[in-house]
């Protein structure tokens, strides 16, 4: 009989994301004792007591300022993630923020609404008064994608057909985002060429220390004076106080922020939205499958995708016993693995290491059953996180 799974869900999570975990196999409950893993959205896991059980948790979502991530990674826990899986969400709200920018419509959209429908002027009043809220169009105009993850692809590539001009800057793009990146993508070298050439900024970075204040007073005067910044990215990643500095001084044209804040809420020349850029229901099913598929696969095989602090290690199944391992970042950590397995007479089938960081991950697949006290003597070699045995069971 194979082995039942326990997830405790923090949050509402998509029924077709839950789906993905097979009810003769899985256990999903918003009260469950000592789980397995924990399914979360937003809620804030610094405020719990963890179980000791627990052995991943999936974040329906991208970020995981949420989750005590240092904490998990010293217990040998992954933490999944669904990158690009609201991307396209984002993107439209990225366009609709630009647009909202260039085109007047909160100040439009305020006008019509203080308008009297009693009024017998009220036609005239809005042809008089419509000139106040022009704008201009998005063709022909610089956009600046800083971050070209799988969001801020989209977003170059959607401006392109809008007949925008596009510069990209990540230091850090990845082989996969490369690919997808448009070729009429031009490079910027640094975020202050991304400044000073653009008419509209987009901001689409991981908040990390090198990125926190990204955007800071001793960078946003290189902004054009009706330059347009949008933040979809995470609200300490721009300096506040630098932008309503910037907009006094009519450095810049106007902030679109998805994080509103006490500063900004209210300033006529920003545009806040209420953290929206995820917030349809097609991104929260996609961010709940994606997050679901890969803490099954973890739970029941060892293969690891898309976890923030662990390596992507996946292993093909041609051996009914395997072991995943965690442990800290050493030198000789692979070695003693195998002297263990060996000295019990045990011939590895397979074996793969990786590592990220200070974390390394190894999944070793036997030849024959793993007796107890040998998954007992590797989970004792100094340096050992956390060692699960994974065979397969019918």
């Amino acid at each position: 009989m194979a082995n039942q799974f326990k997830v405790l869900i923090l949050n509402k999570i998509s029924q077709n994301g839950l789906k993905r975990l097979p009810a003769e196999r899985y256990d999903c409950s918003k009260e469950a004792a000592d789980p397995d893993a924990v399914l979360v959205r937003s809620a804030d896991m610094h405020k719990l007591e963890i179980a000791a059980s627990v052995k991943a948790i999936g974040r329906a979502g991208s970020g995981t300022n949420n989750i005590p991530v240092k904490a998990m990674s010293a217990r040998g826990v992954p933490v999944f993630n669904a990158p690009g899986a609201n991307a396209n969400a984002v993107k439209e709200l990225v366009l609709a923020g630009m647009l909202l920018a260039a085109r007047n419509l909160r100040g439009a959209m305020d006008f019509v609404g203080a308008l009297d429908p009693a009024d017998p002027e009220m036609e005239k009043k809005v042809e008089d008064g419509k000139k106040t809220y022009a704008g201009y169009e998005l063709a022909g105009h610089t956009l600046g994608v800083i971050g070209l993850g799988k969001i801020g692809c989209l977003v170059a590539d959607a401006a392109i057909k809008l007949g925008m001009e596009v510069y990209g800057h990540d230091p850090d793009i990845s082989v996969d985002a490369a690919w997808s990146l448009p070729s009429q993508v031009k490079k910027a070298n640094s975020v202050a060429e991304v400044l000073k050439k653009c008419d509209f900024v987009s901001l689409h970075v991981p908040l990390v220390d090198a990125t926190r204040n990204l955007i800071n007073a001793d960078n946003i005067g290189q902004m054009k004076a009706e330059a347009v910044l949008l933040n979809f990215s995470r609200d300490p990643v721009v300096n506040v106080d630098a932008v309503l500095a910037a907009l006094e001084a009519k450095k810049l044209g106007c902030y679109v922020s998805d994080f509103p804040g006490p500063k900004v809420v209210r300033h006529p020349r920003v545009i806040s939205l209420p953290h929206l850029g995820a917030s349809t229901g097609e991104a929260e099913e996609n961010c709940a499958i994606m997050v679901a598929d890969q803490l099954r696969d973890y739970l029941e095989h060892g293969n690891i995708q898309n976890a923030v602090n662990f390596p992507n290690v996946a292993l093909p199944r041609e051996s009914a016993y395997r072991l995943a391992i965690a442990n800290a970042n050493v030198p000789n950590m692979v070695g003693q693995i195998s002297t263990v397995m060996a000295q019990s007479k045990l011939n590895i089938h397979d074996m793969i290491n990786k590592s990220k960081g200070d974390i390394a991950y190894t999944l070793v697949d036997a030849d024959s059953a793993v007796p107890k006290k040998v998954v007992a003597a590797i989970a004792a070699i100094p340096g050992v996180l956390a060692v699960r045995y994974l065979p397969l069971e019918t």
